[in-house]
């Protein structure tokens, strides 16, 4: 256990951190419980991204999230994320956690936002007692998805070409060194470019990772870095990727999705191919 430093005299040797990553000094301290009041306890989350290191602040004033990235790549993507839910704050067409406060550091950022009781739906898929329960789940998924492909938010920028932005992000990521794709899936995929569709508002990361289950039903977007509006089928490819060989997980998806259906072609454009520099 690593012991955050403390400012104030009453907290000396009270257990507030369990498993602390990285050093909470205290001036991130103070600009955190600007927010949350004062700071009981912080711990490490059992499930951890690939990009950030998250922990819950049990507070004052509540529950909350505190979200931190520090490679620059991760330090960006926090910053979009940040700024779109701020600037979802206050609405409830998209259910996303709600914006607290950002806060950058010379080489750190910090994004803090509503505590969420629930589960990520790999999780709740792992633990499901039945394969009705499986299926139940994946159409609940299906379902918000496709209420958000159907969302006509004002909050984004509906002029704009995603997948053309999306390709030279991605020949960006290539040329540092910093995806798993290589330059051949990459002359590929602009060479084979899908047909356009229509665009919609998309989550832009939509894995079955990013999505927050409670009462049994898929209820919440998380990770919402992406989230823009773009191409549909990048999002349903991303929430078949870990059920794709099950047939009736993959139904039950599209029983609530009830949009469209991704042929194998398109499928694996997105999923063998352009998240592969993501």
């Amino acid at each position: 256990m690593c012991l955050l430093r403390l400012h104030q005299s009453e907290r000396r040797g009270t257990p507030l951190t369990r498993g602390l990553k990285f050093n909470i000094n205290e001036e991130l301290l103070s600009n955190i419980e600007k927010s949350t009041g004062r700071i009981h306890q912080v711990d490490l989350l059992d499930d951890q991204g690939w990009t950030s290191t998250v922990h819950k602040i049990s507070a004052e004033n509540g529950l909350y999230i505190l979200k931190s990235s520090f490679k620059e790549k991760y330090r960006e993507w926090l910053k979009t994320e940040a700024e779109v839910l701020k600037n979802l704050k206050g609405q409830h067409e998209i259910p996303v956690p709600f914006y607290i406060d950002y806060i950058e550091a010379a080489d750190q950022n910090h994004l803090l936002m509503t505590f969420e009781k629930r589960v990520t739906l790999t999780k709740a898929l792992r633990d499901a007692g039945s394969k009705n329960e499986k299926k139940h789940l994946m159409k609940s998924f299906g379902k918000l998805l496709g209420r958000l492909h159907g969302t006509s938010s004002p909050h984004f920028n509906w002029n704009i070409n995603w997948l053309e932005g999306e390709l030279k992000r991605a020949e960006r990521y290539l040329e540092a060194g910093e995806c798993d794709g290589d330059r051949v899936l990459f002359e590929k995929l602009k060479i084979n470019s899908l047909p356009e569709i229509r665009q919609t508002l998309i989550h832009g990361d939509c894995t079955t990772d990013n999505v927050m289950v409670t009462e049994g039903k898929v209820s919440l977007f998380i990770d919402v870095a992406g989230m823009t509006v773009g191409d549909p089928r990048y999002d349903v490819a991303l929430a078949l990727r870990k059920v794709m060989a099950d047939s009736e997980l993959t139904e039950a998806f599209y029983e609530g999705y009830e949009r469209f259906r991704l042929s194998s072609k398109e499928f694996n454009y997105f999923e063998n191919g352009l998240y592969e520099f993501f």
